[in-house]
């Protein structure tokens, strides 16, 4: 895969992530009070300025709704984009 493929991939599933926390009519802040973090970590993970890893991604999908669909979709999302 090259940097431009990886980097759409992510600008994708950054995409996804915003869409399905709006989507189930969470604010940024609201999210990020169910991770107990600050809402300038959603922020800057929605604006791409900082990556999640795994535990984070898990966490993150989890408290916006069901982490084996997330997962399952960002999973085709990647595959997409190769």
């Amino acid at each position: 895969m090259t940097r431009m493929q990886r980097t759409e991939a992510a600008r994708k599933i950054r995409r996804y992530l915003v869409n399905a926390r709006t989507e189930r009519g969470l604010t940024q802040a609201a999210l990020a009070e169910r991770l107990r973090r600050p809402q300038s970590f959603v922020a800057k993970y929605e604006l791409g300025e900082r990556r999640l890893d795994l535990l984070e991604f898990i966490e993150v999908a989890s408290a916006i709704g069901e982490p084996q669909a997330f997962v399952n979709d960002v999973l085709r999302i990647w595959e997409s984009s190769r």
